[in-house]
Parts: C-alpha cells; sequence; structure tokens
C-alpha cells in the first residue's frame, strides 16, 4: 500500500510539473480571457479596438505621463505609441515584462501601431531573440515580420549623403543632414544590389549608447551586422539598437 501511494504522489507531482522548465515561452503562450491572438490582431480592421497580451523587449520613451514601447509575444510584434503611464509606472516596465494592453490600432507611413491605449502589468517574462530576416530584405514578406526584434548580416555600408564640401559620408544626423550629435542618425546599407536605410532612433538609442557610437564610427563599404526593431516608414527603416563591424 505505502509503495502504491508512493507512485501516486510521484504521478501527481509529475503532472503538476507539466510545463514547469517551459520559462519564458510557456509566459508568451497563455491568452486570458477576451485577449486577441496576434492572428486575431493582424486581422483587426484599423481604428478599432484592439486588447493584446505583451511583453515589453524595449522602452522608447515617456513624457508627459505617456510612454512609447517595443513589444512583442511569441507571435508577433507591438509597437504601442503614446499608451497613458505614469513615471513610476513607467520605470516598472523593463525588459520581458508582460503587459495587457487595451487601445486602437492604427497606421502611419506604414507603420501599424497602438494609440491610445492602457495597460495593465501581468505576471509573466519573455525575452525574444534577435529573428534573422536578412533573406526578406526586399520582399513583400517583410512586412509580416513589422515591429519584431530582428537581425540582419553582411550588409555593406553606403553612402547616406554628402557633406558640406561635396565628400560622400555614412551617415546624417536627422535624414536630411539637417541635426546635430544627439539628433536621429540615418545611414544606408546595401545587400544584393539593393539599398536600404536604416535608423538608430535618438530616443531609443542616444548619444550615450554603443550603437549610437558603432553608426558614428562607420566608413562606406564596412560590412556590418546588426539588430533592432522592424521599424516602418514609408517602407522599411529599422530602429537598430546594435551594430558589428566585420
Amino acid at each position: 500500500m505505502k509503495k502504491l501511494m508512493s507512485l501516486f504522489l510521484v504521478l501527481a507531482l509529475a503532472f503538476a510539473c507539466v510545463g514547469c522548465g517551459s520559462g519564458s515561452d510557456g509566459d508568451a503562450d497563455a491568452k486570458s480571457e477576451g485577449v486577441m491572438t496576434y492572428e486575431e490582431y493582424a486581422a483587426a480592421a484599423l481604428d478599432t479596438e484592439v486588447v493584446v497580451e505583451t511583453f515589453v523587449q524595449a522602452k522608447q520613451s515617456w513624457w508627459e505621463d505617456k510612454a512609447t514601447v517595443y513589444t512583442q509575444d511569441k507571435d508577433g510584434a507591438y509597437f504601442i505609441y503614446n499608451m497613458a503611464c505614469s513615471e513610476e509606472d513607467y520605470a516598472k516596465l523593463e525588459k520581458g515584462t508582460k503587459i495587457k494592453v487595451t487601445g486602437y490600432k492604427a497606421e502611419w507611413s506604414g507603420e501599424v501601431e497602438i494609440i491610445d491605449a492602457t495597460f495593465e502589468i501581468e505576471e509573466g517574462n519573455y525575452v525574444a531573440e534577435a529573428e534573422d530576416v536578412t533573406s526578406l530584405l526586399g520582399k513583400d514578406e517583410l512586412i509580416d515580420h513589422q515591429n519584431k526584434f530582428v537581425s540582419f548580416k553582411g550588409l555593406t555600408v553606403e553612402a547616406a549623403g554628402q557633406d558640406e564640401s561635396g565628400a560622400d559620408v555614412p551617415f546624417l544626423y536627422n535624414w536630411d543632414g539637417s541635426g546635430q550629435d544627439g539628433d536621429d542618425l540615418y545611414f544606408n546599407v546595401s545587400l544584393d544590389g539593393e539599398t536600404y536605410t536604416f535608423t538608430v532612433e535618438s530616443y531609443l538609442c542616444d548619444n550615450t549608447t554603443d550603437v549610437y557610437n558603432a553608426v558614428k564610427g562607420l566608413n562606406i563599404g564596412d560590412k556590418i551586422d546588426a539588430e533592432g526593431f522592424l521599424y516602418w516608414y514609408e517602407g522599411v527603416n529599422p530602429h537598430i539598437t546594435s551594430v558589428t563591424v566585420k
């Protein structure tokens, strides 16, 4: 009888621990009642209310009780723009934090985002690994990965514009070169004969960060790998968070 009871206890513990080792992926799978899957969110019409559970991957900015954050779950990513958020709560939005967001799906120059949002912090944690989307550059399928944390491999740095003397330069402060140190950095990269514009968004990665200074140190012709969030502005315009010269 004691052996039988011990067997039942072992089985009970085994069933209770199903998923115990699943880590962050298990948390990323779970959706509360009334919460959309990413597929349902992607299919929702613009200007309609959406409710999602997602995980903070990076914080872009906070001011006047509004936060802009990059978030993602195991199925897709959500860019949340000017979400109602106190400064105290903004400090709690550490990388991996699970939040339930209620807002409206919107689009701006091709970038799909959630606006007029509120949020609740929930139990759970998930940090996305960079997904290599190099092979999708220049293809229609790339937009299906919008706002995800991604990587690009084997890019070549091209001229971003010219300086006052007419010499080619590898980056510009602001898209037209009108800025100064501390503003957004724009730089061009090529792959398979096509050129793309990448950005170091200064609110996300300011001029004290490694990536900002790495881009300032680039030379035309450098081969690089890069990571960042697949932002969209009149086409692909990733917000880069890491650059490695090969």
